[in-house]
């Protein structure tokens, strides 16, 4: 049910999540990644920035809060800044990383008070797993997966991009590594990247889900659809999940996005596509500006939504 307060926008569509990307930096280096404008260390938003800005999303009816980067966990505040969000009692607080640093803070994350975990893992096998990321931390990744499965964060999901002539023959194997461990495998139709230094990215390694998801409905147990997840399916499969991430170019995705968010220099951007209707909102933050100028930004930001596609 959605709570009386929530602000919409013009195309009546809820505002209930909100994505905050609290770093561009990442200690790994994935070929699909879109490595957008960098912010250094000492420009990024600050735990209590942060959380005035939780602080007055809420206000606005903002039930969910997801922490992006780059990966936030290389943020040496990363429980800092949970724990000040925690304190706002949100309905669910979520994190996405790579896991190259999950075992050292799972515990520390959980205590904070965060809901739940995305873990960005495209393979199991070693040689793919350092051509995708250049790096060879899938020991460590995998490790950080089980430590934030062992402490309790729940759901712990896996997103694997699928890619041709990469990594699409390994589903199963993913399917199986998830279900033993009561995870959830999301698999993710990859989109295509103008930052890759191969413009011919997307046309190599692009892999559609449409056989994939045939197949996972004619064995499926059970099959529902995620409302305000763009009408995501989600494969019931012998004990086992698999949902399906489609791109978000569509019209589908842009009829119930119900999600606002805020790049890692403090702007609120009201369109995952679209770079050319920021919103300025740390300067004010920092110019100590009231709950009340700041939530009228926040609308500012809102009322500039419209779908990429109709």
């Amino acid at each position: 049910m959605i709570m009386e307060n929530v602000v919409k926008d013009k195309y009546e569509r809820p505002i209930l999540s909100l994505r905050i990307t609290i770093t561009n930096r990442c200690n790994e280096n994935c070929i699909y990644c879109h490595h957008d404008g960098m912010v250094s260390s000492k420009d990024e938003m600050t735990p209590d920035e942060i959380h005035t800005i939780c602080k007055v999303a809420k206000k606005i009816g903002v039930r969910k809060i997801r922490l992006s980067g780059g990966d936030p966990l290389v943020r040496k505040d990363i429980v800092e800044i949970v724990e000040k969000i925690a304190s706002l009692d949100f309905k669910d607080i979520s994190l996405t990383t790579n896991g190259v640093l999950l075992g050292k803070y799972a515990k520390d994350l959980k205590d904070a008070g965060l809901d739940r975990i995305n873990v960005s893992l495209d393979t199991l096998n070693p040689e793919t797993y350092e051509f995708v990321t250049k790096r060879n931390y899938l020991d460590k990744a995998k490790e950080g997966i089980l430590k934030a499965v062992e402490v309790g964060l729940y759901p712990v999901k896996i997103n694997m991009v699928i890619m041709k002539d990469i990594n699409q023959d390994e589903v199963k194997d993913m399917f199986e590594f998830c279900k033993k461990n009561n995870m959830v495998l999301q698999l993710i139709e990859l989109i295509e990247s103008e930052n890759c230094d191969d413009d011919k990215f997307n046309a190599e390694y692009h892999y559609s889900l449409d056989e994939l998801e045939n197949k996972l409905a004619d064995i499926a147990d059970d099959v529902r659809e995620r409302k305000f997840m763009q009408g995501r399916k989600k494969y019931y499969i012998n004990d086992g999940e698999i949902e399906i991430v489609r791109p978000v170019d569509n019209s589908s995705f842009c009829a119930s996005c119900s999600r606002l968010r805020v790049t890692p220099d403090g702007k609120i951007k009201p369109c995952l596509l679209r770079n050319d209707n920021l919103v300025e909102l740390i300067s004010h933050i920092r110019n100590g500006e009231s709950e009340e100028k700041l939530e009228e930004i926040f609308i500012k930001g809102i009322n500039k939504r419209e779908p990429f596609n109709q």
